[in-house]
């Protein structure tokens, strides 16, 4: 199980298992000694029923015991022993030197060995006292409880009264108990897996409301959002008031990261400018020395760089904190592609790969950012020039349907391997320097993350599909019109 509703449902079962089978082990274990104590009781009684009979039967009679010329022994008279006759069960009188009076209808059902070695044991273990004991008859009888009862007023030839019952009959009634429970003990359990199961579910539906309402929470611009805190003052109710703390500081961490970023690239941005101007003003100094011509021409490729860094992050710096709403217009695609169309031609020309865009022929009205759009159309044909040989091709092309347009930036670079595409538009992410033409001029990693940002604010979004090799295209989806509310948006790592 890999929820912990289905882990809380199956220990449950478990439980009420085991909870069954030792409430029905400890039930068995009480009424099969019940059972013994009725017998007990049941065979006592019959031992003073007996006794009484005899003793009233000797004072009505004087005597109790005569020869039986049938049988040539001692045995009770016959208004006696027709009394006795009703009695159910082994009962036996045994009177002096062991001799067996009386033997009831179960009784003479025994061996005469039987009959013997019970009349032998009984009196060598009584000694005189009611007693109680078991003597194993093998089947059918079994285990045998006896009482021996001894009988003092009945005369001198009337020692005892015996009276058993197999104890099988006493273990019957627990038996029977203990197989009613096991039978509906799955139907009790399947019942309870059913019922705990629901019930768990509804005690983890916070959890799950919990669980949505944090999978919501997908970037940095998310984290004013709080959780809705249960009124049941649990657990859940803690956990929520932690993450709501937790959520409030991770907020005002990722303020003062966005203030910081956007001050500092705001801060660079004069410096760098200056810095730029006076590398210019040197390089057109007259009697600067080659040598010295050499280093400036450097050193400006290198403040260049780090402007558009600096630009790139004051960009996505204002975009996290809403400061960098679009200027929406109607725009022809056609037009924007066509101004991207000149850059490509002088860009492809200068890296010696063939460079196609393909500009619709019906016009495409769009309300976008004429800038952005024409940004991002640019930041994908300069990475995919950079990651085409020489003589390989990159093409543009752009479609209408179904209320969106559809953009296609494809080229016949390497390609991007599999463990690189979920990163490539993350921040300051770059791939392998080796895997790029120009990979001694390898960008900040800021320009697909831009991409990104300027799609999915105009309400859009941007894939990738490559193979090594094979080359990659990169698809940008936007809608014709926006609604017009100049919406924006961050990247997905923001």
């Amino acid at each position: 199980m890999r929820t912990i509703r289905g882990r809380l449902a199956v220990w449950y079962t478990v439980a009420m298992g085991v909870t069954i089978l030792a409430f029905a082990g400890i039930i068995y274990l009480i009424q099969r000694s019940r059972s013994f104590a009725e017998l007990d009781s049941q065979i006592r009684l019959q031992s003073e029923f007996v006794a009484t009979i005899l003793s009233e039967s000797y004072r009505a009679r004087d005597a109790v015991v005569a020869f039986d010329p049938t049988t040539n022994r001692m045995g009770l008279v016959t208004e006696v022993s027709a009394l006795l006759d009703v009695v159910r069960d082994y009962v036996l009188v045994v009177g002096e030197d062991d001799n067996i009076l009386f033997l009831s209808a179960d009784a003479r059902a025994l061996g005469f060995e039987d009959v013997e070695r019970l009349g032998q044991n009984v009196l060598q273990n009584a000694q005189g006292l009611p007693a109680f004991g078991v003597l194993d008859f093998g089947p059918p009888v079994g285990e045998l409880r006896y009482f021996v009862r001894p009988v003092t007023n009945a005369g001198p030839s009337v020692q005892a009264v015996v009276s058993g019952v197999p104890r099988a009959a006493g273990a019957l009634g627990a038996q029977r108990l203990l197989s009613v429970l096991l039978l509906i003990a799955p139907l009790v359990i399947a019942a309870s897996t059913i019922i705990g199961y629901a019930l768990v579910g509804r005690a983890l539906k916070s959890v799950d409301i919990i669980v949505d309402e944090v999978e919501a929470i997908t970037d940095g611009r998310s984290l004013h959002k709080r959780l809705a805190q249960p009124t049941t003052h649990d657990e859940l109710t803690r956990l929520t008031i932690t993450l709501n703390a937790m959520m409030g500081r991770l907020e005002r961490s990722f303020q003062t990261l966005r203030r910081f970023t956007a001050d500092a690239s705001h801060e660079l941005k004069t410096p760098l400018t200056v810095i730029r101007s006076g590398v210019e003003r040197a390089l057109t100094h007259p009697d600067s020395p080659p040598a010295v011509m050499e280093i400036l021409e450097e050193m400006l490729v290198e403040v260049t760089r780090m402007s558009e860094m600096v630009d790139s992050l004051l960009t996505l710096a204002r975009a996290d904190e809403g400061r960098a709403p679009l200027h929406l217009d109607q725009v022809d695609l056609r037009d924007i592609l066509s101004e991207v169309s000149e850059t490509a031609s002088i860009l492809g020309e200068d890296a010696s790969v063939d460079v196609e865009v393909n500009v619709p022929d019906e016009p495409t009205i769009m309300e976008v950012d004429r800038s952005r759009i024409r940004q991002l159309l640019m930041n994908l044909l300069t990475n995919a020039i950079k990651y085409t040989p020489t003589g390989g091709e990159v093409q543009i092309d752009a479609a209408a349907a179904n209320g969106t347009v559809v953009i296609n930036v494809r080229d016949t670079g390497i390609g991007i391997a599999p463990g690189e595409l979920p990163h490539i538009f993350s921040r300051f992410w770059r791939a392998d320097p080796a895997r790029s033409r120009t990979g001694e001029r390898a960008g900040a990693g800021l320009g697909l993350a831009i991409c990104k940002w300027i799609a999915e604010a105009h309400g859009g979004s941007i894939t990738v599909q490559s193979r090594p090799k094979r080359g990659t295209t990169f698809t940008v989806t936007l809608p014709l019109s926006t609604g017009g509310n100049g919406r924006d948006a961050v990247s997905s790592d923001s």
